[in-house]
């Protein structure tokens, strides 16, 4: 995978301090772009985004994606010619517990996003990256494709299909000229290392095995599309660039996740977890009777991406969970999580 391209590049990218944003302005830097990032506080004590320094050899904005002002003198400063919008509330629990806040945050927030593109010509390309939760799930045993019908159920994924209407909806409006290609990523379940989230597997798996207690997994049998964060990044980072040359044949809406025989349940991926440290498989299934609704059967047809844009994931699940391992094993041994990462980005771009 070539991202050259990037090179002297000025690129805004949204959520930049989260998980999957650090290791995004990471592989942008590595290519010589020149990162602007845009987000409050890195959300997680520890943070990836703090441990690496990654603020280093970028401008990193603290603002609220609920701030148009704000967002709007950031563009006037820097005229970002490609902007990747990551912020958001992530969280299906978090978001029972506060719906306002992750529809303020993940509907308004890209409505804001998609204003300040709007009123701003130097933007050429522009990517949403939501999330595989947008589809009206109908625990269906086969993947769901990018004409399905929007319609997520808890609060959070419920937000992101509002997301991708309001990403469409200001593409037909005011984008019609050509000048910017609008285009939004519905990835899967990210691992990787630096993920210190609450109620994520992986996260939960690592603190278990370092306080040398039995993990706890809530749903074993649910099955997700997990996939290591390389994958999704890389393949946003790619639309971006190809949309930028060639508008009409690239922007739309594509799924971005692992193949078939990679969908896993989440039992499987603690049991892949545990081989991969070198450790017996200790879960604990406490399943919650009473817990709020999350999807229980989640798979993503990504034949057009593949078809499209020519992209295929790299990684299987068992790849993805060893280097995923691999990190968090020089992290706990104090060692150097930076050079660690730019190995598996090396490796991954081979």
């Amino acid at each position: 995978m070539d991202l050259s391209f990037y090179q002297n590049k000025t690129v805004l990218v949204t959520g930049h301090t989260g998980f999957k944003g650090t290791w995004m302005c990471e592989v942008l830097k590595q290519q010589g772009a020149k990162v602007v990032g845009y987000a409050l506080a890195a959300p997680t004590e520890p943070s990836l985004f703090e441990l690496t320094n990654m603020a280093e050899g970028m401008v990193s904005v603290t603002g609220d994606i609920r701030d148009l002002a704000h967002l709007n003198r950031v563009f006037d400063e820097y005229r970002p010619e490609i902007v990747i919008h990551m912020a958001a509330q992530p969280i299906v629990r978090e978001s029972y517990v506060n719906p306002v806040y992750t529809y303020e945050a993940n509907v308004m927030g890209t409505v804001n996003i998609l204003e300040a593109v709007r009123l701003h010509p130097c933007v050429k390309s522009f990517v949403n990256v939501t999330t595989d939760k947008v589809y009206q799930n109908n625990e269906w045993e086969w993947g769901y494709r990018e004409n399905d019908i929007l319609n997520g159920y808890d609060p959070y994924s419920n937000s992101k299909s509002c997301s991708e209407l309001v990403t469409d909806s200001y593409r037909q409006s005011f984008f019609g000229d050509g000048r910017t290609a609008i285009s939004t990523c519905r990835a899967g379940n990210v691992i990787g290392g630096g993920d210190f989230a609450k109620d994520r597997i992986i996260p939960d798996c690592v603190r278990a095995v370092e306080a040398g207690k039995k993990i706890i997994v809530r749903n074993p049998a649910s099955i997700r599309p997990y996939q290591h964060v390389l994958e999704p990044v890389c393949a946003y980072l790619k639309l971006a660039e190809l949309q930028y040359h060639d508008r009409a044949r690239y922007e739309g809406s594509y799924n971005v996740g692992p193949d078939e025989c990679d969908c896993v349940t989440t039992g499987e991926l603690t049991d892949l977890f545990c081989e991969s440290w070198g450790a017996p498989a200790a879960w604990e299934d406490v399943s919650e009777p009473g817990a709020p609704h999350e999807a229980g059967f989640l798979k993503l047809d990504c034949s057009k991406i593949k078809r499209v844009m020519g992209w295929r994931p790299k990684w299987h699940i068992a790849d993805a969970v060893e280097n995923t391992a691999a990190w968090s094993k020089v992290y706990l041994s104090k060692g150097d999580i930076c050079a660690e990462m730019r190995r598996e980005i090396a490796c991954y771009l081979e």
